[in-house]
């Protein structure tokens, strides 16, 4: 599950057992996903990137590992690569900027061109890429670990290449990060996987603290706004995927529950900080269980028939469309599974009853968070850049 552009559109990049690419257009119903093979054979691929809906199209490969091919897959041409003296953890881009991360640097390039507009040398060692760069390429941010040991993230200016702040976010390493659509919200979770925290961006003040447990620590693998960042969606290594509703609470009224909830409330200044901000912490306003355990996910909220969906890729090869109740909340109900990659015994999708208006529409996500840090010489590059231009510009 790749990206949700700025038109709402969701698209999927997938790597089929016979590993060849394939994306997966925006659905204008909900069965009718048609694939679009990418004409390069990669046996190896890690990373894979698309420009929203256009055909530009990222791919990093186990075997070249330094190397970052650029291809123009409807027209099945190589359009640039580029090498760098590290293994890439991770690439990010939208109209605006293209940002490859190593371990210890970042490069930020100018999409429309490839030219390299800054190297940010000597970034806090992040062995796993994490980083986020906002799809709004107007509010172009840029977030990635500041520390190694703790959850401290800097906010850079992708557009002017300046520093812009520095968020002290959790106390353990960040272990997501995610921006809404419009690049004004920033989402982050830590390596415990059991607090969740929006800010506003540029200035990094906290907005909302959501809890996803206490009992256990998890692996979060994805966090995703809503388009309209009313919602966020939170996916992990465990069964359940959570829905936190963006909304500050209102005045209760008079009633005697509300007087215990301020009671509580006051009580809190007396308890120690751990306490009390587990007592202010909202908890999820949906929840999904899966019926899977320890594999990875990843999840979107979108829009479907002016109908909300949350989509959930898995790694085993299965998507699943969930109902959500943006009233109520609660249990989501799954409305369709589809079985992405072919040849194999199951059926290729998989459906329960669902009426033709639910059918689906287009969406209306970003995509999840992912990736940073790295060395200290610049790229190499050997391009062809004449298609580059007409590719960004697409869709």
């Amino acid at each position: 599950l790749n990206h949700v552009s700025s038109s709402g559109e969701c698209q999927f990049l997938l790597k089929c057992k016979q590993t060849k690419l394939v994306s997966f257009h925006s659905f204008s119903r909900i069965h009718d996903l048609s694939p679009v093979p990418v004409p390069v054979e990669c046996p190896d691929v890690y990373i894979v990137e698309r420009l929203f809906s256009s055909s530009l199209v990222v791919v990093v490969s186990l075997s070249m590992p330094r190397r970052m091919n650029v291809y123009h897959f409807k027209k099945g041409t190589e359009i640039c690569n580029y090498s760098y003296s590290n293994n890439i953890l991770s690439v990010r881009l939208n109209r605006q900027r293209l940002v490859v991360c190593l371990e210890e640097s970042i490069y930020i390039h100018n999409i429309k061109d490839m030219k390299l507009l800054k190297t940010l040398l000597n970034t806090p060692s992040n062995p796993s890429g994490l980083c986020a760069l906002s799809v709004n390429h107007s509010n172009s941010y840029l977030a990635y670990p500041g520390n190694p040991t703790i959850g401290e993230i800097i906010v850079y200016d992708a557009n002017n290449l300046s520093a812009v702040t520095l968020i002290q976010a959790h106390d353990s390493p960040l272990a997501a990060l995610t921006f809404n659509a419009s690049g004004t919200k920033l989402a982050s979770a830590s390596e415990k996987g059991t607090v969740i925290r929006v800010f506003t961006i540029p200035e990094g003040q906290k907005l909302f603290e959501f809890r996803r447990g206490m009992k256990r620590y998890v692996s979060i693998s994805s966090l995703s706004f809503s388009a309209d960042a009313q919602f966020l969606c939170a996916s992990s290594n465990t069964e359940t995927v959570h829905i936190f509703k963006l909304e500050h609470r209102e005045e209760e009224s008079p009633t005697w529950s509300a007087y215990v909830g301020k009671m509580f409330t006051a009580a809190s200044t007396y308890l120690p900080t751990q306490v009390s901000d587990m007592m202010h912490q909202d908890r999820a306003f949906a929840t999904v269980r899966l019926n899977m355990f320890g594999l990875k996910n990843i999840c979107a909220l979108t829009t479907i028939q002016k109908l909300p969906r949350l989509l959930v890729a898995s790694s085993d090869g299965h998507l699943y469309i969930y109902n959500v109740d943006p009233q109520d909340g609660g249990e989501c109900v799954l409305v369709q599974k589809h079985r992405l990659f072919e040849g194999d015994e199951e059926p290729a999708e998989q459906r329960e009853e669902e009426k033709p208006e639910d059918a689906v529409s287009q969406t209306s996500n970003q995509s999840y968070a992912a990736t940073v840090a790295l060395p200290s010489t610049p790229p190499s590059s050997t391009t062809l850049m004449g298609e580059l231009y007409l590719s960004v510009q697409e869709n």
